[in-house]
């Protein structure tokens, strides 16, 4: 066998990202199309307890991401898990790199935890999910003493703590930082 191009091994193909098309099959709704049936949005629950987040996704040039799609799930504010999780997804806006979404304030899943959101980031560029979590500023007692996030330094778990909006329409302000000095804390799952 040669040690050419051709020598018989398989070559590693080029990775895939989202791409810039992601919106069309994930939330078509973002471009002004219909949502598909059943297709989660950016309001996953509505009532007593619900809040609103938005914020930005910045790449490592602290530019914003504004093509990014959030997926996001959580416990319902008793702490409980239905069959499907109150599970919804919401997109950049395009002109702003804003992101937005309304769910329940999660309740812990169980005891000496702190509530959390989880979040999932796609976008162009990025080959696999990114895979972080939104906690709350009123839980900081619980967010130090998570046996989870002991492991992460105090910069870490303040990376992954909402903060309380000051205006607008959001209850809750939550940047992310993909890469850079303020890097948000992202998990392997």
């Amino acid at each position: 066998m040669s040690d050419g191009p051709f020598d018989g091994r398989l070559k590693e193909t080029p990775s895939q990202t989202a791409g810039p098309y992601v919106h069309i099959g994930t939330a078509p709704q973002s471009i002004g199309r219909p949502a598909l049936p059943n297709q989660p949005g950016p309001v996953a629950f509505e009532g007593t307890g619900a809040v609103t987040v938005e914020g930005i996704v910045y790449d490592g040039a602290g530019e914003p991401v504004r093509d990014a799609m959030i997926e996001f799930w959580g416990a319902d504010p008793d702490g409980r898990v239905g069959r499907n999780g109150l599970f919804g997804r919401t997109t950049s806006d395009f002109r702003t790199g804003v992101y937005r979404f309304r769910t329940a304030r999660p309740g812990p899943l169980k005891a000496g935890t702190a509530p959390y959101i989880a979040i999932l980031i796609f976008a162009r560029g990025i080959n696999l999910h990114l895979a972080t979590r939104l906690y709350f500023p009123e839980n900081r007692a619980q967010i130090d003493a998570d046996p989870d996030l002991r492991r992460v330094s105090p910069s870490g778990r303040a990376s992954l703590t909402a903060v309380k909006a000051s205006d607008g329409e959001a209850d809750y302000r939550f940047d992310i930082h993909l890469q850079g000095e303020n890097e948000t804390v992202f998990f392997d799952v």
